[in-house]
């Protein structure tokens, strides 16, 4: 074989290969033994996540009391409860997280007038009040998802104004050049959101909003049934979800699925639980905090339909089974979690700042609704119709 043949060879054998991942894969067992909940990884694929920025100040015991922040400042009306020191240390962080840097547009400037503090003319202000009442509401009332580690701004900003990862609801792939195929529907052009499948490539809007739309594809029996409809387009919609699901959080479908059944609650690892709430507070957060600020929003902090950018699992994950590699940064910024029984849900935070909450809201967690899908994995009785997430 000539020279020329043999370069000819590898660069195809290179271009064949370039859909596998060739780095050094690191197996883990997490279940029996011939279960088929195996987890392989590509070490070499997960990158290094930002660095989380050490608090801006320490918060000693002296800054705990003191007169309250509502009596200081004009308009607070969120974290007025905390004293004057706790809420500039607050300010100091969320600027860090949010808006770091000294442009005239960044800093304390990105949310306020500097010659009107207390005023609410700057959008980014009124969208900031609501964010903290979000964290609030998922320090408190979605534990079920994020356990004690909670969340800060930081998790899903990491820096940035607005968070890399997010969505907004797509035309699905239409191109109006294409007059004799019509509508792709999103197939047929592999797309990041579901892994580079060609699947449809916004199974949010379905899922992630505030409808109550819920994947039930797996069915009991290999025939059609009066009390299982499912298309094949829903089908496809609900893979492309867990498609995303696997890609947030670097794993593969083990990770929350015994390969025996799919379906099975009493098959499943306890992460499925934890998933199975994550997808509801993801709902809870882009209807009842993301989606009633559609007229608050710019042109330029919406999709291309007009709906404001919302998150996904990627927004928190980034590529880790665990944001931030599990590490809580609620230590040092403890007033984030939330005075202790002060925030019920997202009716009561959304009536403080006036927006309104559908009737199809997805409600928090309670330890009713933990304790029956903790049930569920141990046994599945009860839950047999819950055949997805």
């Amino acid at each position: 074989m000539s020279a020329a043949t043999k370069i000819a060879a590898l660069a195809a054998a290179s271009v064949l290969l370039t859909g596998c991942d060739l780095g050094r894969k690191v197996w883990e067992q997490t279940g029996y033994r011939g279960t088929g909940t195996d987890q392989i990884s590509d070490k070499s694929l997960l990158r290094d996540i930002a660095a989380i920025p050490p608090p801006p100040y320490p918060l000693d015991a002296s800054m705990l009391t003191g007169e309250k922040a509502n009596v200081t400042y004009k308009n607070v009306k969120v974290l007025g409860n905390l004293t004057t020191e706790e809420f500039n240390h607050a300010m100091a962080a969320i600027t860090q997280w949010v808006a770091p840097g000294e442009a005239e547009t960044q800093g304390c400037n990105y949310c306020h007038n500097p010659e009107n503090m207390a005023s609410d003319e700057k959008y980014t202000k009124v969208v900031a009040r609501r964010m903290i009442q979000m964290t609030l509401n998922i320090n408190q009332n979605w534990q079920s998802h994020v356990q004690k580690t909670g969340v800060t701004c930081w998790t899903c900003h990491a820096g940035n104004n607005i968070p890399v990862n997010k969505w907004a609801a797509s035309d699905d792939g239409y191109d109006s050049s294409m007059v004799l195929r019509g509508n792709k529907h999103g197939q047929n052009t592999p797309d990041r959101n579901v892994g580079y499948a060609s699947l449809p490539s916004d199974p949010f809007a379905a899922y992630l909003t505030g409808n109550t739309n819920n994947i039930r594809v797996a069915s009991s029996s290999a025939y059609a049934s009066a009390d299982h409809k499912v298309s094949i387009k829903d089908a496809e919609r609900s893979y492309g979800l867990m498609m995303h699901i696997s890609k947030s959080l670097g794993v593969n479908c083990t990770y929350c699925h015994n390969t025996q059944s799919f379906k099975a609650w009493n098959l499943s690892r306890a992460q499925r639980g934890t998933a199975y709430y994550g997808i509801r507070m993801v709902r809870d957060v882009n209807h009842d905090y993301i989606s009633p600020l559609t007229s608050v929003f710019p042109a330029n902090r919406k999709g291309a339909l007009g709906d404001p950018y919302k998150v996904n699992c990627l927004t928190c994950h980034q590529g880790l089974s665990k944001p931030l590699n599990g590490v809580s940064m609620l230590p040092d910024y403890p007033y984030l979690r939330g005075p202790a029984g002060a925030m019920n849900g997202p009716t009561t935070i959304a009536a403080t700042s006036g927006a309104a909450t559908g009737s199809q809201a997805a409600a928090p967690a309670t330890p009713a609704d933990a304790n029956a899908v903790t049930q569920a994995i141990a046994d599945p009785a009860g839950m047999t119709d819950k055949s997805g997430k």
